[in-house]
């Protein structure tokens, strides 16, 4: 077949995937893909493997069965760090910040696995600090002396700092005041606009489904629903769950 006839493979595809905790199976046989440059949003209530999800796919926690494919490569064999210097970034629930470290130290940590390209590097932080103006307004302060809001921006540019394809974030709203939610979502836009590939876990239902291209409802560890956003945000089951009708 001539390679401009072949049929283009998503960015992300899992296959079947399976993650268990010792005897307690957290997600059984989930399918889903995430087409290149599209905002993904993952629903669904506590304990429904939202996380695991997004931890097999880092590398954290590999599945014991199915196949997880980056860009056509299986990727479900391969340790974290690997992982990441494929393009896979994650920003996790509870943010993760190195407390003891200042802002401009916690980014430069962000970078590690491209530390030899200095210049690079440069850009890179001028760019985050540019798209992220509290932080550069506390460059030099610990980041365990920042908000909560503040240390979310922290670990949404120490993720971006290797200009990953695609940004796996776990709950990036959660327990931060409106204006904070707000402006992450704004954030999270204009990098998907740029050409970053979203993947994210939210509690926020109505936020998230408006912003994302597509959805899926994960319950007890495997896909309930799934379709366009705006679909899923006129579903019967996903109003009454998640959008308090």
């Amino acid at each position: 077949m001539p390679i401009w006839e072949r049929i283009s493979m998503p960015l992300l595809e899992l296959d079947g995937v399976s993650v268990s905790y010792g005897k307690i199976q957290a997600v059984s046989d989930i399918s889903l893909t995430v087409e290149e440059k599209e905002i993904v949003v993952i629903l669904g209530n506590n304990g429904a493997g939202k996380t695991t999800t997004l931890r097999a796919i880092s590398g954290l926690n590999p599945p014991h069965h199915g196949r997880i494919l980056f860009d056509g490569r299986e990727i479900h064999h391969l340790p974290p760090d690997k992982i990441v210097s494929l393009g896979i970034t994650h920003v996790p629930e509870g943010r993760r910040v190195f407390r003891d470290m200042t802002v401009l130290e916690n980014l430069d940590l962000g970078g590690f696995s491209r530390r030899r390209e200095k210049s690079y590097l440069k850009s890179r932080l001028e760019m985050i600090l540019d798209l992220f103006p509290r932080l550069a307004e506390r460059k030099n302060q610990l980041a365990g002396t920042l908000s909560g809001g503040e240390q979310q921006m922290l670990a949404m540019g120490r993720a971006m700092m290797v200009e990953p394809r695609l940004l796996m974030l776990d709950e990036p709203s959660l327990g931060l005041a409106p204006l904070f939610v707000q402006l992450i979502f704004n954030i999270l836009k204009e990098t998907a606009a740029s050409g970053t590939t979203v993947l994210l876990v939210e509690q926020n239902a109505r936020l998230a489904l408006k912003m994302a291209d597509k959805g899926y409802v994960l319950e007890t560890g495997s896909v309930k629903l799934s379709g366009p956003a705006g679909e899923l945000a006129g579903h019967d089951e996903v109003v009454k769950a998640y959008l308090g009708g």
